[in-house]
């Protein structure tokens, strides 16, 4: 039996076994999924148990932090210095499907990064995306607050540096929501919220108002619990195609399973397992 885990601190209730399991069933590959909740002071002391696993996901505080452990990086996770899979054997090698799970969940929603792209928010997971957006071709623009600015400018640069040629800028959200004063009323083809506002159990909070969903063409929602956020009722509502964040949940463990056991999966059982990960919520 091969086996595999999730790391991270602190690891509370996640869907990830179950999906795993589920897309392990699918792929025909006789295998267990586990959480290992370990310290950041822990993971050095811990690294044997974890290398003799046939691989394993990494989550939040270890996505930097295993690095060091990697006989290398795959372009994936070399690009925004960022693991969240390894894969075991003769090499350690690291990846990032966060990075798959999302662009294959913008060709889910039938649209393209190539276009002008409006990021809220700047963390791990936005970084990665307006990073994405406009390696792919998009004019992406990162709104952030104002004590966030910085490190927007950080990451600017640092996809600079990386991809010469880029097309990335900043706006500033001045009023703890995104207004479309603050993007001076620009239109967009794609609005990404790849902030925590709008998630359980604050579940009435929108990112953006009204009229900034109003200048866009479709928008993701990186959350996935609640499975429908504010935001995409708000989105749907108006007629705009919409997604929240439960398919590049789904499809970031897919690509890691692809990376792990060369399994490649049917649309058709991908979509499926999508909606019965929503209907668990």
């Amino acid at each position: 039996m091969k086996k595999y885990a999730l790391i991270g601190h602190p690891l509370g209730h996640s869907l990830s076994p179950e999906i795993h399991t589920r897309l392990m069933k699918l792929g025909g590959v006789d295998g267990s999924y586990e959480l290992l909740d370990i310290p950041p002071e822990e993971l050095e002391a811990r690294y044997t148990a974890l290398a003799e696993l046939d691989g394993f996901n990494a989550t939040i505080p270890h996505k930097v932090g295993i690095i060091p452990y990697c006989t290398r990086l795959d372009m994936s996770a070399e690009r925004f210095g960022s693991v969240n899979c390894v894969k075991n054997g003769e090499e350690k090698v690291g990846y990032n499907t966060d990075v798959f799970g999302f662009s294959r969940s913008i060709d889910m929603l039938g649209v393209t990064l190539a276009s002008r792209v409006l990021v809220i928010g700047c963390g791990g997971v936005g970084r990665m995306i307006a990073s994405e957006a406009a390696y792919q071709g998009g004019d992406v623009t990162v709104a952030v607050l104002p004590d966030f600015l910085a490190d927007a400018e950080s990451t600017i640069d640092h996809a600079k540096s990386v991809i010469p040629g880029v097309k990335l800028r900043t706006a500033v959200i001045n009023s703890g929501t995104l207004s479309a004063l603050d993007i001076a009323g620009e239109k967009f083809d794609l609005l990404i919220n790849a902030s925590p506002v709008g998630m359980f159990p604050k579940t009435d909070a929108c990112p953006c108002s009204d009229e900034v969903i109003s200048l866009c063409g479709s928008v993701f929602d990186v959350i996935y619990n609640p499975k429908e956020t504010l935001l995409y009722r708000k989105a749907k509502g108006m007629g705009k195609p919409a997604m929240t964040g439960m398919a590049m949940l789904v499809l970031q463990a897919a690509a890691a399973q692809e990376i792990w056991n060369g399994i490649r999966f049917a649309d058709g059982d991908l979509k499926q397992l999508i909606s019965d990960m929503e209907a668990m919520i």
